[in-house]
């Protein structure tokens, strides 16, 4: 994750800790919370809080979906089990502070690489918008006849520029990746992202979920290695859907906040150009996002979640 640096202090956002940990706050984006803390060896390191927040394109909605930081944390420990065969993660500890037990963890500070590394194993959203226009997806050309829904060929790395909170992240080749990211690394996180993906689609077609896509974060340590950071494969960073509901171009039963996207979408009345923040989210739309995060975490793992 990334260390501290210069600029303007962090703005506190609803639903935060930063009162209740009496630490200095380094960071704060629209899920997570990170603040300097000391490793069980008392090494300089970050600790990680996620948050019950959620957002949806672009937006920090005003709603807070109860057990929903715990839930993105214990999955991504999961999923980190899952892949350190494959690639070193930021995880030090999780000797964490009462207030924020079972949704934080100790991690290693990194110098974070700007870029979204995103595997897509199936064409929707934005992907999808693409393909519409040009049969390709960030410079990766597509058979025609495909819909919302379809599975690709084969999975595809999609990269996007990392925007500041409040902007719009963008979706670009390949090539203009590398332009950030130099050709080296740019392949070892193409690389990374789609072996990644490649293990966990297999792992959740075994439970009964299509991993539909994902984005993950990298960070370099001082000796350059790649390592795997922030939340992975969870509700918040990825789609999955019933594997035993798929079908291209229906509209598919979501297990992550594709939910609460359709509903700011198709029911709330919020015109998304408007440039106006989204409505507050129902109750009931509420309630629905946490039971299928809920449903995520137990189909995967196999095991009941459990609050801290």
């Amino acid at each position: 994750m990334p260390s501290s640096g210069g600029g303007a202090p962090p703005t506190l956002t609803v639903g935060g800790f930063a009162d209740r940990l009496g630490l200095p706050l380094v960071h704060v984006g629209k899920v997570r919370e990170l603040y300097a803390y000391e490793d069980r060896d008392g090494a300089d390191a970050l600790l990680m809080v996620a948050t019950d927040r959620i957002s949806a394109f672009d937006f920090v909605l005003d709603s807070l979906v109860p057990d929903k930081g715990a839930v993105l944390t214990q999955l991504s420990q999961w999923w980190f089990a899952q892949l350190r065969d494959l690639v070193d993660d930021h995880v030090l500890g999780l000797d964490v502070p009462e207030p924020v037990r079972g949704r934080a963890v100790v991690c290693e500070r990194l110098a974070m690489v700007p870029v979204e590394c995103v595997a897509r194993g199936y064409l929707t959203g934005s992907g999808w918008v693409e393909y519409q226009q040009s049969r390709s997806v960030c410079g990766v050309p597509l058979p025609d006849g495909l819909v919302d829904g379809s599975r690709l060929p084969e999975p595809i790395f999609t990269p996007a520029t990392k925007a500041a909170f409040g902007e719009h992240d963008e979706n670009v080749d390949f090539d203009t990746m590398v332009e950030t990211t130099g050709p080296e690394l740019g392949a070892r996180l193409r690389d990374l992202t789609l072996a990644v993906y490649d293990r966990a689609e297999g792992i959740a077609r075994e439970r009964g979920l299509v991993l539909a896509d994902t984005k993950l974060e990298f960070g370099l340590r001082a000796d350059g290695t790649v390592v795997l950071a922030d939340e992975v494969l969870t509700p918040d960073s990825s789609r999955y859907w019933d594997a035993a509901t798929w079908a291209p171009g229906a509209r598919l039963d979501s297990f992550d906040k594709q939910f609460v996207r359709n509903w700011l979408l198709h029911d709330s009345g919020w015109d998304r150009g408007s440039g106006a923040a989204p409505p507050p989210v129902p109750a009931q739309v509420v309630a629905d996002t946490r039971q299928r995060y809920l449903d995520a975490y137990e189909r995967l793992t196999g095991s009941a979640f459990v609050p801290a």
